[in-house]
């Protein structure tokens, strides 16, 4: 098994796309360009990290990341698009979710939460709404993270033991153990129904993750049209003063808490 990529390496080759995506946000600012971006995939795949990769160094008002819980009680009764089309982006906006509509077609259908009517008439429908979406001028790309059963036992476990990560196991993650085999048939149905010309669908290996977040980042930047395009001049004159220490009147700031080596 080939040994997991190093974090220096990660960091040196994620650097310059890293550039390339506050380049792609300043474009859709610019050009008014909107762009969804739908990260699914199994369970511990690394859908967080990747979403991070993507979105870390861009203004958080522009690029906004939708991980939406369980519908409401009013939510239920809604036409099952509508809750994320309320959060579709506006001119010059970003949106990954962190799960999407696609929920319906895996964990609602794996876990027995949705009907068989109503999995069948969402995999008829979506390819139809997806088409309304990119006719109307939206970048839509949609990404499936893949892991074998054994990086994902190795995840949860460490999700079980650590304390930082333990807020990241849910009694649903333990139940899904016993249906990695279903959750790949659901995948495959729902990729033969929804993988079209104008939405197709990209997997990615995430085994690694760190290879898997290069590799996705990779792959939205080279689908983009060209996003050159320069930053506005910004006037930044000299300050025509000597800068000046802070100063305190009412309130003192905090003693400070060195970090000890």
């Amino acid at each position: 098994m080939r040994a997991a990529m190093k974090r220096k390496d990660y960091e040196a080759k994620l650097e310059p796309m890293r550039e390339e995506l506050v380049a792609m946000a300043r474009w859709a600012r610019v050009t008014g360009q909107r762009i969804v971006v739908l990260f699914e995939g199994r369970d511990t795949a690394g859908k967080g990290g990747a979403i991070r990769a993507v979105s870390e160094k861009l203004n958080p008002r522009q690029c906004h990341v939708v991980a939406l819980g369980r519908p409401t009680e009013d939510e239920q009764g809604q036409w099952y698009f509508q809750r994320y089309v309320d959060h579709l982006p506006t001119t010059g906006e970003i949106v990954l979710f962190d799960r999407s509509w696609y929920n319906r077609a895996g964990v609602e259908k794996v876990m027995g939460f949705a009907s068989d009517a109503q999995v069948e008439q969402f995999l008829d429908q979506v390819p139809a709404f997806e088409k309304m979406l990119v006719d109307d001028g939206i970048l839509l790309f949609k990404y499936w993270l893949g892991a074998d059963q054994e990086k994902q036992e190795e995840r949860l476990r460490e999700r079980l033991e650590d304390p930082l990560k333990r807020w990241k196991l849910s009694p649903i993650d333990l139940a899904a153990r016993d249906k990695y085999d279903a959750y790949t048939e659901a995948r495959e149905e729902m990729l033969r129904r929804t993988h079209t010309e104008w939405a197709p669908w990209t997997l990615v290996d995430f085994n690694d993750q760190k290879q898997g977040r290069l590799t996705l980042v990779r792959d939205l930047l080279d689908r983009l049209p060209d996003t050159a395009c320069e930053p506005a001049e910004i006037d930044f004159p000299e300050l025509g003063r000597e800068p000046q220490v802070e100063t305190y009147g009412v309130l003192r700031p905090i003693a400070s808490n060195p970090v000890e080596d």
